[in-house]
């Protein structure tokens, strides 16, 4: 009888440990990461892509990006991964309908929801954001990532690589959380495509080493 509460003793103290490790934030501090849960839809239910709003063929020419999330040992594609991208307008604002709640009064309308196929490929469509007002800071696309068993973070945001504000400066600070974010866009005629690979992990803080 005696072991047996030493058995059950060691197995308490084993399973809180692993629910204190399980709990542990990763990526650190993250303003306004919580909303990649404001999806409309469970995140089961997100597909491997999407276009964000205002994006059409009437208008400014689209551009769609792509690439395949890979797992910490950066060779395995990662399924089931969400990513939350917002950004600017091209006027460089985040622009609001008035009817916005949540992250969204801050983040505006121009966001969306992609989930990696079992292939770890995603892919988004948008018009090319703008810097914002005042020129100071390259145009870029935020994004947040909540990969299955993994608190959300922030990874470096998407860059276009013939953004003259991104200067040799810039890409110095740069921490390439998830990798670079740099992006290669390319002129296709009736829209502009570019790829970026992810990997999960990669430069975030306190992310568990892989097995």
């Amino acid at each position: 009888m005696k072991n047996y509460f030493i058995i059950c003793f060691v197995l308490m103290i084993a399973t809180a440990c692993d629910s204190m490790a399980q709990q542990k934030k990763v990526g650190g501090p993250c303003e306004g990461c919580e909303a990649i849960y404001e999806s409309p839809v469970p995140f089961e239910q997100i597909k491997s892509f999407t276009a964000l709003p205002d994006v059409s063929w009437d208008g400014k020419k689209p551009m769609g990006i792509n690439g395949t999330v890979y797992k910490a040992d950066g060779k395995t594609p990662a399924p089931d991964v969400v990513l939350y991208l917002y950004h600017t307008d091209a006027t460089g604002h985040y622009p609001k309908k008035g009817n916005e709640t949540g992250w969204a009064k801050r983040h505006g309308y121009l966001r969306g929801w992609v989930r990696t196929d079992a292939n770890g490929f995603y892919k988004f469509g948008c018009l090319r954001p703008a810097p914002y007002p005042g020129g100071t800071e390259p145009a870029h696309i935020h994004v947040t990532v909540k990969e299955p068993g993994i608190n959300e973070y922030y990874i470096d945001e998407f860059l276009f690589s013939d953004d003259p504000l991104l200067t040799e400066a810039k890409k110095k600070k740069l921490e390439n959380r998830g990798g670079s974010g740099i992006v290669k866009i390319v002129d296709v005629g009736n829209m502009y495509k570019g790829e970026r690979n992810i990997y999960l992990g990669r430069n975030i803080p306190d992310y568990p080493a892989a097995k």
